[in-house]
C-alpha cells in the first residue's frame, strides 16, 4: 500500500495536467472543460489537504 508521501505526489501530478489542460481549454475558450477541471482539482484538493493523513503513518 502506497504511504502518504507517495500519494501526494500522485496528486500533486494530476494537479499539474489539470493545469496544462486548463491552458489549452482557456485557449480554445471550451466552457465545460473549464468546469470540469475546477470541480476536478476541487476533489483533489479536498484529498491532498484532508485531516487526518491519506495513510496512517508506520508506527
Amino acid at each position: 500500500m502506497p504511504g502518504e508521501k507517495e500519494i501526494n505526489v500522485n496528486l500533486f501530478e494530476r494537479l499539474d495536467l489539470l493545469d496544462r489542460i486548463e491552458r489549452v481549454a482557456k485557449r480554445e475558450n471550451c466552457e465545460p472543460v473549464l468546469q470540469e477541471i475546477e470541480f476536478e482539482r476541487k476533489l483533489i484538493e479536498r484529498k491532498l489537504y484532508q485531516k487526518p493523513p491519506l495513510a496512517d503513518s508506520e508506527k
